[in-house]
């Protein structure tokens, strides 16, 4: 979706200033944040595209004045609203008043460790074989869709040449939405500076883009 946190190409929101020695956490709270959003994505409600997808439809407003973990428990309050964990006026007040959803399972604290250092594999088996190989010119679709897409806006209706076939993923944009995981083949396509920027970009530069199949049409 064309949501607030697509900025790829747009101007007007300063530099980009990498911060010397930066801490991990900037306060407190932003560990009881990623905490928070760490057991309660244990829960096995909803996926990380849909947890993602909740971040993107933030109000734009909202969006672009937050932090980074505040984007985060803004997301989480509607996760936990919309699988019957917790509502509003229970977050608000701090106190549950329902009966809630029972998790499919709890991150107790031995299992942390274990948890992060397995991660999330979404690499899937698919039973056809690529549309595209190495070397082949594609081009990207030209759609700006309602939902959740891994495809960048600037990255839209532009040709590139596929560099590697990375294997078959989860296809996030149906994931995100409850539609199964749907997994399709992903291609490192990369793009010539001038295709992406125009006249005015940087001699020599190139973009390269993780793109799902459905993204890209042979030319």
């Amino acid at each position: 979706m064309n949501g607030p946190h697509d900025l790829g190409g747009q101007m007007g929101f300063g530099p980009v200033s990498p911060e010397a020695n930066e801490p991990y956490f900037h306060a407190e709270w932003e560990k009881r944040a990623l905490g928070i959003t760490l057991s309660c994505g244990a829960f096995g409600a909803w996926s990380i595209d849909e947890s993602r997808h909740a971040r993107e439809c933030i109000h734009p407003a909202n969006y672009l004045s937050a932090s980074y973990y505040e984007i985060w428990i803004r997301a989480l309050e509607v996760l936990l609203e919309r699988h019957d964990f917790a509502s509003r006026s229970e977050v608000a007040e701090g106190h549950a008043r329902m009966q809630a959803a029972q998790p499919k399972r709890i991150l107790t604290a031995d299992k942390v460790a274990a948890v992060l250092a397995k991660g999330g594999p979404c690499d899937r088996p698919v039973e056809s074989a690529p549309l595209f190989s190495v070397g082949q010119r594609v081009r990207t679709i030209n759609e700006h869709p309602a939902h959740h897409t891994r495809l960048p806006r600037y990255a839209r209706d532009k040709v590139g040449i596929v560099e590697a076939v990375q294997g078959s993923f989860v296809f996030p944009d149906d994931n995100a939405h409850g539609k199964g995981e749907n997994p399709q083949w992903v291609y490192t396509v990369v793009f010539d500076g001038q295709e992406i920027w125009g006249m005015g970009s940087e001699p020599g530069l190139t973009v390269s883009v993780d793109a799902w199949e459905s993204y890209l049409e042979p030319v």
